[in-house]
């Protein structure tokens, strides 16, 4: 019963936009699987599945990226859009200003990119300093935050 409750829930993500556990238990008592709110926490730990930007502020459950990756430019953007302040350049240097206490979410998000001219990244609470390595690189990376956040 656990597996055909999971393969249902892996279903339902694949075909449909879920926000919300609710959503997602009535859309199992559609398909004739009763389950309880602790039962879909259980399930949604076990299956790896996370909250990914679906569009227009939304978000909609998916797998991890233990199952199918979700591709971490889309993290990055929902992190920046959602808590970068400030973006600003000086050198080889890009300095983030972010909302208390996001910095290193928007750190880490950078870290796992594959930024080529990037050499690293050092966050505090609400400021991430980011090495690049030369100053036209800062400058380029610099743009496309702002882009982003657009």
């Amino acid at each position: 019963m656990k597996n055909d409750r999971q393969k249902t829930i892996l279903s339902i993500i694949a075909e449909e936009t879920v926000e919300t556990q609710e959503q997602l238990l009535s859309l199992l008592l559609e398909r004739g699987i009763v389950a309880t709110q602790a039962t879909i926490s259980r399930d949604i730990k076990q299956l790896h599945l996370v909250k990914a930007p679906a569009g227009q502020g939304k978000y909609r459950y998916a797998v991890s990226d233990h199952g199918s990756k979700i591709h971490v430019a889309d993290k990055l953007q929902t992190i920046f859009r959602e808590s970068i302040v400030n973006v600003d350049y000086a050198q080889n240097l890009v300095v983030i200003h972010t909302m208390s206490g996001l910095a290193n979410g928007a750190a880490a998000a950078l870290d796992g990119m594959e930024i080529d001219q990037l050499i690293g990244t050092l966050a505090g609470d609400d400021t991430v300093l980011i090495i690049m390595r030369d100053n036209e690189s800062a400058a380029e990376l610099a743009t496309s935050i702002r882009t982003m956040l657009h």
